[in-house]
C-alpha cells in the first residue's frame, strides 16, 4: 500500500503514458498532400495513355494493330512526326488541323486525352499510390476507349471488354479476397440482358458485356453506376423526343458513353451515394 501511495503521489514513478504518434494529427493531411503530388505527376502520363487510347480507338474497330504503322493523319496518310503528336499541345498549336493536308482533326483526340488525364490523377488523388489505384486507373482507361469507340462506331469491341472484365476480375480478387466482384459482375450485366431481352431495339449485347466489367470494377457500388448511368442517357432521349416527336425513337443513342459515366461517379462516390440512399430508406 505505501509502494502505491508513493507512486501516485510520485509522477515519475508512474507507468509512463503511451505517447501519441507523433504523425497523428498530420497523417491524414499529409496523406492528402501526397496523393495530391502524385496525382498531379501522374496527369503528364495519363496525357500519354490518353494519346494511345486514342490509337486504340481508332484502330480496334477496323482490327488493325494498334502497334505499326505509326501514327498518319486519317485524310492525307501522312505520317504524323512526334512534335505533332504531343497530347493537347500539338492540337492547340496546329488549330485542330493536319499540318500538311490542312484536314480538320476530330475534337475527340484531346477530349480523350483530357480525360484519360484526370481519371487517372483522380484515381492516385483518391486511391494513392495502391493497387486499387491501378485498379480503377486501368478500369477508367477501358471506359474511355469504349466511349470513344462506342461514340463513332456504335459498338463495344469484346477485344477490349472481355480481356479488361478477366484482368480486373482478377486483380480486385486477388487485393480483396470475395465473391463480391463476380457476383456484381453477373448481377449488373443480368440486369442489361433481361433489359435487352425485353426491348432489343434500346440495348446492345454490347451494353451487358460492359456491365460484366463495371460490376467486376465497381462491386456492390454497380447498382449506383447503372443508375446513374439510365438517368444520364435519359436525358438526349428527352431533348430528341422534344424536338422530333416520334422520329426520335428511331434515333439510335450509344448507351456505352453513359455507362462509362455512371461507373466514374460509382467509382469515386459510389459508397457515400449507396449509404445516403439506404439511410434514406431505414427513415
Amino acid at each position: 500500500m505505501q509502494v502505491v501511495a508513493a507512486m501516485e503521489l510520485n509522477p515519475l514513478l508512474r507507468s509512463p503514458r503511451p505517447l501519441p504518434s507523433l504523425n497523428s494529427g498530420t497523417e491524414a493531411a499529409d496523406k492528402k498532400r501526397v496523393n495530391a503530388a502524385f496525382a498531379a505527376v501522374a496527369f503528364a502520363p495519363g496525357l500519354a495513355l490518353g494519346s494511345f487510347l486514342n490509337v486504340v480507338a481508332a484502330r480496334v474497330p477496323l482490327r488493325r494493330s494498334i502497334v505499326r504503322p505509326p501514327s498518319a493523319c486519317m485524310a492525307c496518310e501522312r505520317e504524323i512526326k512526334w512534335y505533332d503528336n504531343v497530347p493537347l499541345l500539338s492540337y492547340a498549336v496546329l488549330r485542330g488541323r493536319c499540318r500538311h493536308c490542312q484536314a480538320r482533326i476530330p475534337l475527340v483526340y484531346p477530349a480523350v486525352e483530357l480525360v484519360t488525364a484526370l481519371l487517372l490523377a483522380g484515381c492516385v488523388l483518391a486511391f494513392g499510390l495502391s493497387v486499387e489505384a491501378a485498379v480503377a486507373a486501368f478500369f477508367c482507361a477501358a471506359l474511355v476507349a469504349v466511349s470513344a469507340i462506342d461514340l463513332e462506331h456504335r459498338i463495344i469491341p469484346n477485344r477490349i471488354v472481355l480481356p479488361a472484365t478477366v484482368v480486373v476480375l482478377v486483380a480486385n480478387t486477388a487485393r480483396d479476397l470475395s465473391p463480391e466482384w463476380a457476383l456484381a459482375a453477373l448481377v449488373g450485366s443480368g440486369f442489361l440482358l433481361a433489359a435487352a431481352l425485353v426491348y432489343p431495339a434500346g440495348m446492345g449485347m454490347g451494353d451487358v458485356k460492359l456491365a460484366l466489367l463495371m460490376g467486376a470494377a465497381l462491386g456492390r457500388t454497380v447498382s449506383v453506376a447503372l443508375m446513374v448511368g439510365m438517368l444520364a442517357a435519359m436525358i438526349p432521349g428527352i431533348v430528341l423526343l422534344a424536338r422530333h416527336g416520334s422520329k426520335a425513337r428511331k434515333m439510335g443513342i450509344p448507351f456505352g458513353p453513359f455507362l462509362a459515366i455512371g461507373s466514374v461517379v460509382a467509382l469515386f462516390w459510389g459508397h457515400d451515394i449507396l449509404h445516403a440512399y439506404l439511410a434514406t430508406l431505414r427513415n
